[in-house]
């Protein structure tokens, strides 16, 4: 970002696991490893790499794997869960990084939304369906993570010479998929997940939606040049 400064970043959600209170987790050892507390510190870190070179605008909207602190709070210990220190705005110290917790359905620009995905969406097991369909159902075209899937799809309505396009774009995810990292709930098993980002042009009251796809050795190409893992350019 140092080089190519955003108007805005907007975190889809599920940027943490918080594995320990999952429902994956309970009543087996994994509840009982490790703490929220240094999975934080991780999440702190990478919020931290984020400033470094960028100082404009951050929202970050809730997913579900971030709640999972405060609804395990809330259902086994709910004499405590007013104290909201188990919220991930808390746990990740959103003030010191100036980042705010976003609406779950997030406006960004005229007609689009933004959203985790988790929330009254049916989901689809085909890339941008999950989307598009959340995009039919509200009106707006619908930016969203979740699925972990990758793709941009567009519907289109006309009459008397006059049309408009919804859009769903579902923004893959950035997850380390080597073996020894896949997360345990897959069981070994293949996911259908693309990894990769999301970018949206503004211009007025058009929006230009583009995913970018990042290749098993962590490159991708953005704006025609390619860049490694960690953003650096590979080629000028």
């Amino acid at each position: 970002m140092a080089y190519w400064q955003p108007d805005e970043v907007i975190i889809i959600g599920d940027f943490m696991d918080y594995p320990q209170p999952s429902t994956w987790s309970k009543a087996t050892a994994e509840e009982f490893k490790g703490s929220v507390f240094d999975d934080s510190e991780i999440g702190k870190r990478v919020l931290a790499d984020m400033r470094v070179g960028y100082s404009g605008p951050i929202k970050f909207i809730e997913g579900n794997h971030d709640a999972r602190p405060k609804i395990y709070l809330a259902k086994y210990a709910p004499a405590l869960a007013e104290s909201k220190a188990f919220n991930v705005e808390n746990l990740l110290d959103f003030d010191s990084f100036g980042i705010t917790l976003a609406e779950p359905f997030c406006e960004f620009a005229p007609g689009w939304v933004a959203t985790h995905g988790h929330l009254g969406i049916q989901l689809s097991n085909s890339p941008g369906r999950t989307a598009l369909g959340a995009a039919k159902r509200i009106g707006k075209s619908v930016v969203m993570g979740h699925t972990h899937r990758l793709a941009k799809l567009p519907d289109t309505i006309g009459r008397a010479g006059e049309f408009n396009t919804l859009w769903g774009m579902e923004v893959g995810h950035v997850m380390d998929m080597r073996p020894g990292s896949v997360p345990r709930y897959l069981k070994g098993g293949f996911a259908n997940w693309q990894s990769g980002f999301g970018i949206a042009y503004v211009n007025g009251n058009n929006v230009y939606p583009q995913t970018v796809e990042i290749d098993d050795d962590g490159t991708f190409v953005f704006e025609g040049e390619v860049h490694d893992a960690y953003g650096r350019r590979l080629s000028v």
